[in-house]
């Protein structure tokens, strides 16, 4: 909730979606294609840029978003770098078995470049985030030709995360009124019964949910209102420029062996 609530009060959410959405989806695939140090890099501190000083978001948080994706980066880093071999190899070795749990410079600098772009790609989709609320998102989403279908799945889902959300608070807040959370076997108890409570009232308003949209004629469509953003002409040279700039770095650094 706090990312949506963040994401209406950007500076940039008056920004046309369009335009954001292209920075966010060109930065990252040049980015991945680029597989280089500098790029991501330079991924990392425009986005970054752009979110905090830009669009006007907390830079504590924005770093605290950050390295939410840190561990699973470590664990990524570490299984590709770290291998097992019946031969030692040129960096690190340790003998088990009949062979050695080793790391050469070449695996240890592949999974560094690995977890640079995935950092910086994941800037890119943060950005996107906090500048960018769901239902702009949605307006892009159909103007690309987007399955129905998979619209109406994103609006509902969207829906029922603050729904489920709203629950899931309420039911903790009266547990622990309740001494519900004393210890860790009555918590462990209290987390399943409040599971097993939204699930029960998440079928119940989704039911009434249903009806309300089928007394609204509700025919198999969700029509969405669209708002009117206009893009000024430097916005979009800026734009341009930008990741017509980042391609050919990025071609640059492919030419020199992905630096």
């Amino acid at each position: 909730m706090v990312l949506d609530k963040i994401a209406y009060a950007s500076q940039w959410r008056k920004k046309s979606p369009y335009l954001k959405s292209a920075l966010a989806t060109g930065t990252l695939l040049i980015c991945t294609c680029a597989q280089s140090f500098v790029i991501s890099a330079i991924a990392l501190l425009v986005m970054s840029w752009l979110a905090v000083s830009c669009g006007k978001t907390s830079p504590a948080y924005f770093i605290k978003l950050l390295a939410a994706p840190l561990l699973f980066l470590t664990a990524g880093t570490a299984v590709i770098a770290v291998n097992f071999s019946p031969d030692p190899l040129d960096l690190c070795n340790l003998a088990f078995a009949d062979g050695y749990i080793a790391v050469s410079r070449a695996s240890l600098l592949y999974a560094l470049r690995l977890a640079c772009v995935s950092l910086a790609s994941v800037s890119c989709l943060y950005f996107l985030s906090v500048t960018t609320p769901m239902p702009d998102l949605i307006v892009v989403l159909r103007s690309l030709k987007c399955p129905w279908l998979v619209i109406e799945l994103m609006v509902m889902m969207y829906r029922y995360i603050f729904v489920l959300l709203d629950m899931a608070v309420a039911i903790s807040r009266a547990q622990d009124c309740r001494l519900g959370n004393r210890d860790a076997k009555t918590a462990i108890y209290s987390m399943g019964s409040m599971l097993s409570a939204v699930l029960m009232k998440a079928l119940q308003r989704a039911s009434q949910l249903f009806d309300a949209m089928e007394s609204r004629c509700y025919d198999g469509k969700l029509h969405l209102l669209n708002e009117t953003w206009q893009t000024r002409p430097s916005e979009r040279v800026a734009a341009g420029g930008y990741l017509a700039g980042l391609a050919a770095a990025a071609f640059l650094c492919r030419s020199f062996g992905g630096i």
